[in-house]
């Protein structure tokens, strides 16, 4: 592919769609950044700039095009006690750490530790984050009068209905008109509704390079290491599944390694622009998707559009009704739930089932993004370590004089087999040889290693000869380094003696 078709193909393919999108996904974002600033305690036009220069920036240097980067709750969350300690200044200073920290991941090539995650933590990701969305449009639900339930409705009803609108249905996307027509309906009625008004004051100037004012010593390095560490491992660990989501979405892929250093690129610059740090968001990015948004151009839109309707239309903007982005983010949190798990859960395995189930519990219940997926991860390896264990088997065969035994050993030995490994000998029989041929074995760990050590020095004791035949070259290699059944005083190295 040409660098011509290549710029085509990311940014011009599918222009009308993009751009569209584009202006949805800039009049989500604008409650979204103010309510995670709150939540961080930093001024609304922090999380406004942040939102803004993100989305930019990714739009250029992200690996995943028509997904939407900006300032997010769950970075948000982890801010709080350094903006509290320290003040804004040191959380600019943590911003643009965490970027150079997720540049280097993407050189590192980190991005392709995302093959490790299975899909069905994958899809408990994605369930507990429809959730979370859900629930995070409560509060806007609660205790308000009825005419906030009505415009919710008429919302979703005009989300889901217009599409069906003959010649302009499939054209406009039907969150965009949802937007317009409840302002109209809002301002017309005179409506004592909340607005966007209502989340914060909206700046009225654009970003300007502001370089963090603290000291650059180690003291400084000391406070935001640890929050910079667990910003870039936070912002990765949702940029990347955020990207897997879209691909399946848009039936793509993604360079997970470009997309890391893309998001590095972007907490640089917001940090430098008086910006917090955010990565991809799966709400917007869904957003995007189902209006239409495939390429580069509709992220760089909705950062442009975010930044001059703040800034330049922060009166219209204002006068948004809650009521109608609420129900946008409910048709988000609607489709980005995956009702085939609950509909598949009696035909897939239970391993599964509990793993996608934990994945979303732990998600939910601690708001924390990487502690579900932490432990999606954890019992995933645990249920593979398990069933690849009992795929193990050894035979054995008496030669016609009863005093030699050969020994067959099929499978793979590694810390969840080594037990079975060791009790399918039998150390009691009278033998004077025993042959162990682990030709169609393969010894993954020390703990394998420990396992036929034990094995051979046991059969040693009881007086009988063992000679292993068959061993490959990977596990002869890490047998020779760590066994020690061939080594002198191997009763007393096994003992630890």
């Amino acid at each position: 592919m040409t660098f011509a078709q290549s710029v085509h193909q990311n940014w011009f393919s599918n222009i009308r769609g993009d751009l569209l999108a584009g202006i949805v996904v800039a009049l989500a974002l604008i409650p979204e950044a103010i309510a995670f600033s709150i939540i961080a305690g930093v001024d609304p036009k922090v999380g406004l700039y942040a939102s803004f220069c993100i989305a930019v920036i990714i739009a250029f240097t992200g690996g995943r095009p028509g997904m939407i980067s900006a300032a997010t709750g769950a970075m948000a969350l982890l801010m709080v006690t350094l903006v509290r300690d320290h003040g804004l200044e040191y959380l600019l200073a943590a911003t643009i750490l965490c970027g150079l920290l997720q540049i280097g991941a993407g050189y590192l090539k980190l991005g392709s530790l995302m093959r490790f995650v299975s899909r069905s933590v994958v899809t408990g990701f994605v369930n507990a984050l429809a959730i979370l969305i859900f629930m995070a449009q409560l509060p806007e639900l609660t205790g308000v009068t009825w005419h906030v339930y009505a415009m919710t409705a008429a919302g979703l009803g005009i989300i889901y209905l217009f599409p069906y609108v003959p010649r302009i249905g499939r054209i406009i996307p039907s969150p965009l008109v949802c937007i317009l027509v409840l302002t109209g309906l809002a301002i017309y009625l005179g409506l004592d509704i909340r607005t966007v008004s209502s989340m914060g004051e909206l700046p009225d100037t654009l970003p300007i390079f502001l370089w963090p004012d603290v000291p650059l010593n180690l003291e400084t390095l000391v406070i935001i290491l640890p929050y910079s560490a667990a910003l870039a491992v936070v912002g990765l660990l949702e940029s990347m599944m955020t990207a897997t989501i879209v691909d399946d979405l848009t039936d793509t892929e993604s360079d997970k390694n470009r997309e890391c250093k893309g998001q590095g690129i972007a907490n640089v610059g917001s940090g430098l622009l008086g910006g917090m740090a955010g990565c991809a968001m799966i709400g917007q990015s869904v957003i995007n998707v189902k209006s239409g948004g495939r390429t580069r151009l509709s992220c760089l839109t909705a950062g442009v559009v975010l930044l001059l309707m703040v800034v330049f239309m922060s009166d219209w903007v204002g006068m948004i009704p809650m009521a109608a982005l609420v129900a946008v983010m409910i048709m988000v949190s609607i489709g980005t739930f995956s009702w085939d798990s609950i509909r598949n859960m009696k035909q897939h395995p239970l391993s599964t089932n509990i793993v996608m189930l934990a994945t979303v519990a732990v998600t939910v219940g601690t708001h924390n993004l990487a502690f579900g997926v932490f432990v999606g991860v954890l019992l995933a390896a645990m249920f593979f370590a398990n069933k690849i264990g009992h795929y193990m088997h050894i035979g054995s065969e008496l030669e016609s004089d009863g005093r030699v035994r050969h020994y067959k050993v099929v499978g793979q030995v590694f810390f969840s087999s080594s037990d079975k490994f060791v009790d399918a000998f039998d150390f009691k029989e009278a033998l004077d040889k025993v042959i162990i041929d682990l030709s169609r074995a393969h010894f993954w760990d020390i703990t394998a290693v420990a396992a036929l050590d034990k094995v051979v020095i046991k059969f040693r004791r009881e007086g009988a000869d063992v000679d292993i035949v068959g061993l490959n070259e990977a596990s002869a290699t890490i047998v020779d380094r760590f066994g020690v059944h061939d080594k002198p005083d191997a009763v007393d190295k096994l003992m630890g003696h």
